[in-house]
């Protein structure tokens, strides 16, 4: 699989722009230099990546954004198709699958074999689920799934995956009798 072709994006790109092109772009300003953490080192949507960078110590637009575009290309290699996914659930081991959606999310669709992210949940997968095993994080339509993905990796799990799409991609690619759903925004 060959690399993501590098967006352009410049100086004047507005953070909404930024985080667009760059899904993971508010993890990785606050990992690399604590911004978007708390409201004292927050951003506006409409504040651009300039005015951003000479706020914080006037760091090298530059920077960021090789920062930002290195660490999209370490998330796109996190993502797994649903056809992938459906490949990799006929096989042994089977990986395991933890959907982080709302209870009432998981108890109108889930795909099976799953389990809900819950505070019990957590602290089973923590200390009982094997750190080398394959471990795909879904959700809805694959918006928050990498953050779930960091932080697993980040406690030694080795092989992370992300759903591409959520769940939503996986009833349109795999399974066309699942119920979709809509979000209220």
């Amino acid at each position: 699989m060959s690399a993501p072709a590098t967006p352009s994006l410049g100086p004047e790109a507005t953070l909404r722009h930024v985080l667009e092109v760059f899904p993971g772009a508010q993890r990785t300003l606050f990992r690399h230099y604590h911004i978007g953490g708390c409201s004292s080192c927050g951003f506006q949507p409409e504040e651009t990546l300039a005015q951003l960078c000479a706020r914080n110590g006037n760091l090298d637009v530059a920077e960021v954004l090789a920062r930002l575009q290195t660490s999209h290309e370490q998330d796109a290699r996190t993502w797994m198709s649903a056809a992938g996914l459906a490949g990799m659930l006929k096989i042994q081991p089977k990986p395991r699958l933890v959907d982080i959606r709302s209870r009432e999310e998981w108890e109108a669709v889930r795909l099976e074999g799953a389990v809900l992210l819950t505070q019990t949940t957590m602290q089973e997968i923590l200390g009982r689920w094997p750190r080398e095993a394959l471990l795909v994080v879904y959700d809805h339509q694959g918006r928050q799934a990498l953050d779930a993905a960091a932080y697993f990796a980040g406690q030694g799990f080795q092989q992370v995956r992300c759903l591409a799409g959520g769940i939503d991609a996986w009833a349109r690619e795999v399974d066309g009798s699942m119920k979709r759903y809509r979000l209220a925004e």
